[in-house]
C-alpha cells in the first residue's frame, strides 16, 4: 500500500514558484527546489516526476494567482476608462519595486528564459502572454480600430514584459516610473 502524502501540494508548489523566481528555472537545481520546497527527494520525484513538471504546474499557479488579477484589472468596467486600467497596471510595476519587490513577472522571466528553449514551456508561456495581450486589447477597447487595438496590444505586452525584466535588474524606481510614463503617454487619453 502506497503511504500517504506528507505535505500539502498547493503549498509545495508555491514555495517551488517562490524558488523559481528567486533562481529563475536554470538556476533552481533539484537541490534547491527540495530546500526551498521541504522536500525529500522520494517525495519531490512521486509527486511531480521531474523539474519541469513542477515548473508548469507553478508557472499554472502563478496564472491563477498574478496574471488572473492583471487580467481582471484590465477588465474591470468599475474603471470605466480602459487607459486608466492599462496605466494602473503598469504603474505597480515601480510601486512593488518601491516596495522592495525585485522579482519581476515570473512568467515574462520564464520568455525571457526556458520558454525558448522548451515546446511545452514555450507554449504555456505564450497562452499566458496571449491572455494579457486580450486584456489590453478589451482595455484598449473599440474606439481605436481593430488593428491599431492589436499593435498597441502587442506593443504593450512587450513593453510590460520588459519592465517587468528592468525591475529583476534593480533598475531604478525613478527610471522605471519614467518608462511607466512614456508608455502611458504612448497610448494616449480616452
Amino acid at each position: 500500500m502506497a503511504r500517504p502524502r506528507e505535505f500539502d501540494l498547493d503549498t509545495a508548489i508555491s514555495k517551488a514558484m517562490n524558488v523559481f523566481w528567486a533562481h529563475g528555472y536554470d538556476g533552481a537545481s533539484v537541490s534547491i527546489l527540495l530546500d526551498g520546497m521541504g522536500l525529500t527527494k522520494g517525495s519531490f520525484y512521486k509527486a511531480f516526476t521531474d523539474k519541469k513538471s513542477l515548473f508548469l504546474a507553478a508557472m499554472t499557479s502563478y496564472e491563477n494567482q498574478q496574471v488572473a488579477s492583471a487580467i481582471a484589472l484590465l477588465n474591470d468596467t468599475d474603471i470605466v476608462s480602459g487607459k486608466e486600467r492599462i496605466a494602473r497596471l503598469f504603474r505597480s510595476i515601480p510601486d512593488d519595486v518601491a516596495q522592495g519587490d525585485h522579482r519581476g513577472c515570473l512568467l515574462c522571466s520564464a520568455a525571457a528564459g526556458p520558454a525558448a528553449d522548451d515546446i511545452d514551456i514555450s507554449v504555456l508561456v505564450g497562452g499566458l502572454l496571449g491572455q494579457m495581450r486580450n486584456g489590453f486589447r478589451t482595455a484598449l477597447g473599440a474606439s481605436n480600430g481593430i488593428d491599431q487595438r492589436e499593435k498597441t496590444a502587442r506593443l504593450l505586452v512587450t513593453q510590460y514584459v520588459g519592465l517587468r525584466i528592468l525591475s529583476r535588474a534593480q533598475t531604478s524606481v525613478s527610471e522605471l516610473r519614467a518608462s511607466v510614463e512614456a508608455v502611458i503617454e504612448l497610448i494616449g487619453e480616452d
